[in-house]
């Protein structure tokens, strides 16, 4: 499937949760979804994964106030279905905290594309939902 096409299967929901400072990502689909995120802290960019949400769940991917304006997210089903982009990252198969994005393949991992999440400038916390591939288009909202 093309890119735009699997980013429009992503439905990103963009949204302030009044009692918490948090990057959320909620699996709306019907199945279980395995998630890396990626962020920079203005001079060293940072990949992590894997988390694993069972259908219909949610799990916070960095506690706290959002000190980033841009995240970057990388979700893969137990069917195939990928939710990626042109951001290309470090991954591995196996939990991961990988420091830098450049030389992927020299270092020993895998160079996987990660699709954007623009938070604001102001935003103190965002939630992201994955929707199934026969769902919606991305819609955006509060």
């Amino acid at each position: 499937m093309p890119t735009k096409a699997l980013l429009a299967l992503a439905a990103i929901i963009l949204g302030a949760l009044p009692a918490r400072a948090d990057f959320r990502l909620c699996n709306a689909t019907s199945s279980r979804v395995s998630v890396a995120i990626a962020y920079t802290d203005g001079t060293t960019w940072t990949s992590e994964g894997w988390w694993n949400l069972k259908a219909n769940g949610c799990d916070v991917l960095v506690r706290g106030p959002l000190a980033a304006e841009y995240y970057y997210v990388y979700a893969m089903d137990e069917r195939g279905a990928e939710w990626k982009g042109k951001a290309f990252m470090c991954t591995r198969d196996r939990e991961f905290r990988i420091i830098g994005r450049e030389d992927c393949f020299v270092r020993g991992f895998d160079r996987t594309g990660f699709f954007e999440v623009d938070t604001g400038k102001d935003a103190k916390n965002w939630t992201v939902q994955l929707t199934d591939p026969t769902s919606s288009p991305v819609h955006s909202g509060p």
